[in-house]
């Protein structure tokens, strides 16, 4: 169990808002809110755990992680 907690500690991913929201659906206007963007192009770090994995599959088309 330590191990697992290890590797959520040190692991992030960084992601970048690529694509505007305008003409998108109100639900994945709310995935973007909620990974916490809040300009175009702005770059964010967030942990790399299965509930942010989940977020980013819902909005593939909007951004791009970034390594």
């Amino acid at each position: 169990m330590t191990a697992k907690k290890t590797k959520l500690a040190g692991g992030t991913i960084q992601l970048k808002w690529v694509r505007s929201a305008i003409c998108a659906p109100t639900k994945q206007k709310l995935v973007i809110k909620g990974l916490g963007f809040t300009r175009l192009n702005q770059v964010i770090e967030r942990p790399d755990t299965p509930a942010i994995r989940g977020m980013v599959a819902k909005v593939p088309h909007m951004i791009e992680i970034v390594n």
